[in-house]
């Protein structure tokens, strides 16, 4: 037994409690190395007869990324207090494990055991209820539809008549978002994440002018209402951009650091030093001189903008903030935000953008959930762009599952594709029906999960400014085979909650010879199936589970059907798949 890859520690994944009031804990084993794991446990307060009552049990193997094996229990009745330690048996050695390291004998020096000292109802990550049911539509303000043209820029250009460029501006508005609507409510839509709608100077708006003021360009402050009450009236949520890590070189505090160098009273508000010349040298986004980096360590920059933050739930009642470039803002001043607009509306969404592991904001007093780029990454290698088989992809997605806490995972921000990468349809190399079992993953898997404009009717273009491309209106240009297929796919996870955050998730099979994928949606009334096969041709995908004399519905294909062999199998045609529901 290698004792150097066993890990735990009592916090972040590995330790935890859940929204039931159940405490989860995870332990980390090499592959294939323990055979069983078995769970001691008691409140360390509790004694019968001078002997610390604790409780033993077997924990359950909850995947394998390949290097390391993981083990899972979640202890209930829920514990206030615990002491906690594992036993671990191999075929030729036994070992305990405690926070002072390993013995071969187990004992009862529960001082030794890890530690819970107590669990607080306000400690650990508490999400909106609400954002586990949505679908989310991502909108980019300039290109999803004109609905004013009296508000364009001079330099607007007709709709769709060119590529998009870096300056570009086609005259998309927030009218243009109210008269289409219905038809986000037709596609299922409930919950709409606006990119930046704020006064600023590029297309884009991630260079705020002014914080307080909707861009003239979409609209007004009454058509930004307008939006909101027509959407909630809907039924949809509304999530807005904050880019508080940066603002535009127009922003007033910054212009009169430029104006008055040193002498500036806001020259604490940016990351400034002044040569002895009195040149200004100061930070920005990336290195993009025309986005300063805001100080937010700096007490009237974080007043600034914690009120910005609370004057949009206040003035125009926003169910949700996305955050840009959140992980290089300090922690102090989101759990500052936190605070402040929760204060306002405790159900609002809180979305950091990190591409990266995400835990240090998860833990419950900053963010609700992040951007899922990790997931969109790892589904465009094994889907989009074939650059794992099935089990390398097994291996990499149980390694992301065992990540972060179970609950994280069910109202994270689940896009594959964004404003900043190419479009999906790109990334699958034009190939549409890759496309399909991509998405039919994404919308077969825990999460929020979110479609970017225009990917429903099969928009195309490469990397930022060719991904930011004008939304096609023109019915006999959009592909209706894919929006009938998008349509159909929500339907069923709105209808069938096994198929998103009401079902656990397990893999059952990844066969890198064949590149399919077999995995299981299960809760309490139903089981699902799902089968996918990654590859060009038609293939017969073995079920890796006893199904028979069960009634099988096939859900894509409306037809149900009798299982009476022992083993059964699934032909698929090309990047095709099974949604296959068993009632219990």
């Amino acid at each position: 037994m290698l004792k150097e890859a066993i890990y735990h520690r009592p916090k972040d994944q590995f330790a935890y409690p859940d929204f039931d009031g159940s405490f989860h804990i995870q332990l980390q084993t090499k592959h294939q190395d323990v055979t069983s794991v078995i769970l001691i446990y008691g409140d360390p307060f509790e004694f019968d007869q001078g002997h610390w009552k604790c409780t033993t049990v077997q924990m359950k193997k909850s995947g394998t990324d390949g290097l390391f094996d993981y083990w899972f229990i979640a202890i209930f009745p829920p514990q206030k207090r615990l002491r906690y330690a594992f036993h671990l048996k191999s075929p030729d050695m036994d070992l305990f494990f405690t926070e002072k390291g390993f013995t071969n004998n187990v004992h009862c020096d529960f001082s030794h055991y890890f530690c819970m000292p107590y669990h607080h109802s306000s400690d650990g990550l508490k999400a909106p209820e609400w954002v586990k049911s949505t679908i989310w539509y991502q909108i980019f303000p300039d290109r999803f539809a004109n609905g004013d043209k009296t508000n364009d820029p001079k330099a607007t250009l007709p709709w769709n008549s060119t590529e998009p460029t870096l300056e570009s501006i086609f005259g998309g508005d927030l009218k243009g978002v109210i008269k289409h609507l219905d038809y986000l409510v037709d596609l299922g839509i409930n919950g709409i994440y606006f990119t930046p709608l704020f006064k600023a100077n590029s297309n884009h708006k991630y260079d705020t002018v002014n914080y307080f003021e909707i861009d003239p360009q979409f609209g007004t402050l009454e058509d930004f209402k307008e939006v909101v009450k027509q959407c909630h009236a809907r039924g949809i949520r509304v999530m807005l951009d904050a880019v508080f890590n940066h603002c535009g070189k127009d922003f007033p505090p910054f212009q009169d650091v430029l104006l008055n160098g040193e002498n500036s009273t806001y020259k604490n508000w940016f990351h400034t030093t002044f040569a002895k010349s009195g040149e200004l040298h100061y930070e920005t986004f990336s290195f993009e001189k025309s986005m300063p980096k805001l100080n937010t360590q700096n007490p009237e920059v974080r007043k600034y903008l914690l009120e910005v933050g609370q004057y949009w739930i206040k003035e125009c009642h926003i169910d949700g903030w996305r955050l840009d470039v959140a992980n290089e803002i300090d922690h102090q001043f989101w759990r500052e935000f936190r605070q402040a607009v929760k204060g306002i509306h405790p159900d609002v969404y809180l979305v950091g953008e990190v591409w990266h592991d995400a835990m240090p904001w998860l833990g419950g007093e900053q963010f609700d959930a992040v951007m899922n780029y990790p997931l969109a990454n790892l589904l465009h290698q094994f889907f989009a762009y074939d650059a794992l088989n099935a089990k390398l992809f097994s291996y990499e997605l149980q390694r992301y599952l065992h990540q972060y806490p179970k609950h994280v995972y069910e109202t994270t921000f689940n896009m594959i594709g964004s404003h900043d990468t190419p479009r999906i349809l790109n990334l699958s190399k034009m190939n549409k029906q890759k496309v399909k079992l991509l998405t039919a993953f994404q919308f077969s898997f825990y999460g929020s999960p979110s479609i970017y404009y225009g990917d429903e009717i099969g928009l195309t273009g490469e990397q930022d400014p060719g991904c930011r491309g004008c939304m096609n209106w023109d019915a006999s240009k959009q592909d209706q085979d894919m929006l009938a297929f998008m349509k159909k796919l929500i339907h069923l996870r709105k209808t069938y909650p096994v198929i998103g955050n009401d079902g656990e998730f397990c893999i059952l099979s990844a066969d890198e010879n064949q590149n399919s994928l077999c995995y299981k949606r299960e809760n309490t009334n139903q089981l699902m199936i799902i089968v996918m096969n990654n590859h060009p041709k038609k293939q017969t995908i073995p079920l890796p589970i006893y199904l028979k004399d069960r009634t099988i519905l096939d859900l894509w294909k409306s037809e149900e059907f009798s299982a009476h062999s022992e083993e059964l199998s699934v032909t698929l045609d090309g990047y095709d798949f099974a949604f296959l529901l068993i009632q219990k």
